[in-house]
């Protein structure tokens, strides 16, 4: 908020009618797109005698809050109802590592308003998950049996991240979302990467113990002049691997930032996007705080949404 519409907000407080009988909340993102000669209409529960422009006040007014980063949730069947949910790990890494406020987005499909959405966030993780994209979307064969499918929240996330990233939201997606991204930007993908010829198996071992399941798996080559290059501060990283799918064909508009020895393409950013917009296949959410590569990633996705916040 500039002086000019502080200074406002106080006269027009100063003016408030002494027999006003109800309230309402002053907006300030109105208040902020005043034009240079308008003043806000602003109703008061109590009479007003005078009302004192101070520089407590004015600081007040412009306290920074949180970058509001929005979580698109899997819709899945607990017991006999359905729930919309995301995983704490990325919540948490989103608190604590983005340094932002968590929301999660339900995976209402077309039943979203996007502008609304949009307007309410600063930034969007796309998060992994058990199931996988549905491939009518990629113009794939059909699932095998007993493939997990999530339709509403592919029908959440498609049409909201190419929107949002025009937009000029931060985007960071993750496994599932990583594959999400590359759909929504017209690629493909390979449902069952291990049967493929060439690659190698980038699966976990689901009869281990987690902290075994995350550990580091094989090594990413990042791409010299890449966004994750720059924020490593070197040219390759330890990762760890669970997943079944990967991509096929790269999406329009899409740059690889890294690759697995196999040739894998591990992680991408949207070209030419107006902020930060960057997918990897693997999970840097798990145990981010002890790895100095996902701390990292998560404070730059954080900062790219702060400043969004500001800045609109």
């Amino acid at each position: 908020m500039s002086l000019r519409v502080y200074s406002a907000f106080v006269q027009c407080c100063g003016n408030a009618q002494s027999g006003a009988k109800s309230w309402k909340c002053l907006n300030l993102s109105q208040l902020c797109h005043l034009g240079q000669d308008e003043s806000p209409s602003v109703w008061c529960n109590t009479v007003v005698k005078e009302a004192h422009s101070t520089i407590w006040a004015f600081i007040i007014l412009n306290m920074s809050r949180l970058a509001v980063i929005g979580i698109p949730a899997d819709r899945r069947l607990c017991g006999k109802h359905y729930f919309h949910m995301a995983g704490e790990k990325y919540i948490e890494a989103v608190a604590a590592g983005a340094k932002a406020l968590p929301v999660l987005i339900p995976a209402l499909g077309s039943d979203i308003d996007l502008p609304s959405l949009l307007d309410a966030c600063d930034g969007l993780l796309l998060t992994g998950s058990a199931s996988n994209v549905e491939p009518h979307h990629y113009g794939g064969p059909a699932s095998q049996p007993g493939t997990l499918h999530d339709p509403n929240r592919d029908a959440t996330t498609l049409p909201l991240i190419p929107r949002a990233i025009a937009a000029g939201l931060p985007v960071l997606a993750i496994c599932r979302g990583f594959q999400e991204m590359n759909v929504a930007y017209g690629g493909t993908l390979h449902q069952r990467l291990h049967e493929v010829q060439g690659y190698l198996d980038h699966r976990e071992d689901e009869s281990t113990p987690l902290d075994v399941q995350y550990g580091p798996a094989h090594e990413v080559l990042l791409e010299p002049g890449g966004c994750l290059r720059k924020i490593a501060g070197q040219d390759r990283l330890h990762v760890n691997s669970l997943h079944w799918q990967g991509i096929e064909t790269l999406g329009r508009d899409l740059a690889v930032e890294a690759r697995a020895p196999d040739g894998v393409i591990e992680a991408f950013r949207v070209a030419g996007a107006p902020n930060f917009a960057m997918s990897v296949q693997w999970h840097p959410e798990w145990q981010f705080a002890s790895n100095p590569f996902s701390r990292a990633l998560f404070a730059a996705f954080g900062d790219a949404s702060r400043t969004r916040a500001v800045q609109r």
